[in-house]
């Protein structure tokens, strides 16, 4: 293996001798694992419900276990907690049966209804799960996810005290019963008689609505209201009784556990990735009991969490690292090879790099684009690359004047420069992106988008009334912390500038708080970036549907819409659906809620007695398939120990 020259990095020498310090300091502090790996930002949580980032996913992936793993060669489905699962002919209906040896890591069996719960706190609103859509293939779990109800539904009523004797976290008593009435009113509204709202009225008009419903419980007509305003001395609401929410009944939706070791689900029209979807992190099981003992986000803890995964959670350090040490309830924890696995938490990915180089760590994900170049002339043997089913691309708040207007973002679109981003700025390991769909789905073509046009973009801009970018205000382009998406935004904030005459201010916030105000609506301009959840076009293009807990756009196209939530999932005919599919990304690019720049490749480092790490282009790479080849190894290291 070759070492990084000297002529390339000297500014590296004074960090290396940094690092060197700190982790002998640190060595001390902890026995060394059998592998470490740079996991990249301070994961936001392990919470399989409310995480979305890959770092979490690699965490979540060790701790947790889906009905079905993703073989990391072809990610074909294979057994995971489902033994093994059928569909029915008109591929509506498909059962999974769990094995008998799945147990959690306190011991006790994880049965259906582990799955069934978990699938509801997923789908719960007050979860407020960006992945609450995955189980929109499943009958009434949308109407349930988004809290939709009419009369005649039978509904539940969780009011806010749980039930006597139930643990102190966990919902609140339930009743049942079928609406009979429903309204809205709203107290004291500020924007009573305004045609239009800013996004400031609008959340204070949400945060003043009281909503009404007349119930039949037991042959008894009973009133409740829910919303924030509820709790307000109001006497036109003093008959309705404030509880947390009204939901269409549960049992409504197409999730059954007939038995502890059967699962079902109701699709409403065939999805023929949605048992590979099950694979997905978002869609693991949690364990009830824990997480109803010690609420969010203390059942996560160390000496709280219970799951049922290949590793448990036996340390972790905040902005530093996890440690995962070996379970020994997994199922098939006797093919699980490394007893401990540190994740560091490392932003920086120049860091990352001098980490490997000093013998820290064993693998680093992602290799600074600038180094990269050099390493490719090397032909090192521990450089993989790999293509990659993703996405890097600027989202546009469409609700705020001036991006309201298709033909600004269009005018903004056309001024990027892709090709010169890629290979001047970037240094390689991207292409330039045609569509937002990646290269790599087979059968599947995307149409072509985002060509560098600064005539059409000056024309576009100015017949949207800004020519030369006259009277348009400046715009924030919002992005994370990493050195990449500072480089990438500081290349078209000057694009934009010298092209358009557009002014942008950067916004570098960490990764927290950056995707809070993504979510929030809270930007013009934000740098994003999408993984394929599965392989299939659809991963990248049903997040963008009206309301769509991934769209954070505030952009909405009935008839994007109808194609992916009706039209497509109902097309049995492979080509017929992927025209379908096709159809749907020529609305995105059309519309242009977002800008497409490049896909990136995968580029990282790996030692090479590390074993069983994959490429694929999802990029998933499980621990527990991981082993040292320790004759390898001890090759590799034992001349550094004669020095």
């Amino acid at each position: 293996m070759q070492a990084i020259g000297r002529k390339l990095f000297p500014y590296l020498a004074a960090i290396l001798l940094l690092l060197a310090a700190y982790f002998a300091v640190a060595g001390e502090r902890r026995a060394p694992a059998d592998f470490t790996f740079v996991n990249g930002t301070e994961i936001k949580s392990i919470d399989p419900a409310i995480s979305t980032g890959q770092p979490e996913g690699r965490i979540i992936r060790a701790l947790f276990e889906g009905l079905v793993n993703w073989d990391p060669r072809d990610l074909s489905s294979t057994p995971g907690v489902a033994a093994r699962w059928e569909m029915s002919e008109d591929s509506r209906r498909i059962t999974f049966h769990l094995r008998d040896d799945a147990l959690w890591s306190d011991g006790t069996p994880v049965t259906a209804d582990d799955f069934v719960y978990s699938y509801r706190r997923l789908l719960d609103p007050l979860t407020a799960a960006q992945y609450a859509y995955q189980l929109y293939y499943v009958v009434g779990a949308e109407k349930y996810n988004r809290g939709q109800v009419a009369v005649g539904d039978r509904v539940e009523i969780e009011r806010f005290d749980p039930p006597s004797g139930a643990p102190p976290h966990a919902r609140g008593e339930l009743l049942r019963g079928t609406l009979l009435e429903y309204a809205e009113a709203f107290v004291d509204d500020p924007a009573a008689g305004k045609t239009e709202l800013s996004d400031d009225e609008q959340r204070e008009r949400l945060r003043r609505r009281v909503r009404m419903y007349t119930i039949e419980i037991d042959g008894e007509a009973r009133r409740f209201k829910t919303g924030v305003a509820a709790f307000r001395d109001e006497p036109e609401f003093d008959a309705y009784e404030p509880v947390k929410q009204v939901l269409v009944d549960f049992d409504t939706v197409g999730i059954r556990a007939p038995d502890d070791r059967t699962l079902i689900f109701e699709l409403n029209n065939p999805a023929p990735y949605f048992v590979s979807l099950t694979g997905f992190y978002p869609l693991y099981p949690v364990h009830r009991e824990t997480v109803e003992r010690f609420g969010s986000p203390d059942w996560m803890r160390p000496e709280n969490l219970v799951g049922n995964g290949p590793y448990r959670l036996e340390e972790r350090a905040f902005r530093d690292y996890i440690r995962l040490a070996k379970s020994k309830t997994y199922w098939n924890a006797e093919n699980v090879k490394l007893d401990v696995i540190d994740a560091l938490a490392v932003e920086s990915n120049v860091t990352a790099l001098n980490m490997y180089e000093n013998r820290q760590v064993d693998w680093t994900p992602v290799v600074p684009t600038v180094i990269l170049p050099e390493l490719k002339k090397q032909d090192r043997d521990d450089l993989r690359v790999a293509p990659y089913l993703t996405i890097t691309y600027f989202r546009f708040n469409v609700t705020r004047s001036p991006l309201t207007d298709a033909r600004v973002r269009r005018a903004l679109s056309l001024a990027i420069d892709r090709p010169e981003i890629v290979d001047k700025i970037m240094r390689g390991g991207r292409t330039a992106a045609t569509s937002f769909v990646p290269i790599g789905i087979e059968g599947y073509e995307s149409p072509d988008c985002c060509q560098h046009d600064p005539e059409e973009a000056r024309r576009l801009l100015a017949k949207a009334g800004f020519p030369g970018g006259k009277g348009m205000r400046k715009l924030t382009l919002l992005h994370n912390a990493s050195e990449d998406a500072e480089k990438l935004c500081q290349a078209v904030q000057f694009q934009w500038h010298d092209t358009l005459g557009v002014e942008v201010e950067l916004v570098r916030q960490e990764w927290g708080t950056y995707q809070e105000k993504v979510r929030n609506l809270e930007y013009d301009v934000a740098i994003a970036g999408w993984i394929g959840d599965y392989v299939d076009p659809n991963t990248f293009l049903d997040m963008f549907v009206t309301g769509g807990g991934n769209n954070n756009t505030g952009w909405s196209h009935a008839e994007f819409d109808a194609i992916i939530k009706e039209r497509a999932p109902r097309e049995r005919d492979p080509e017929k659906r992927l025209a379908l599919m096709r159809q749907a990304e020529e609305i995105l690019l059309a519309e242009m809620p977002v800008v497409p720049l490049y896909f990136p490749e995968r580029n990282y480092l790996v030692r090479t007695y590390v074993k069983g790490l994959h490429n694929n282009i999802l990029d998933v790479h499980p621990l527990h398939d991981l082993w040292i080849d320790e004759a390898e190894r001890e090759r590799q290291t034992a001349p550094r120990r004669k020095r």
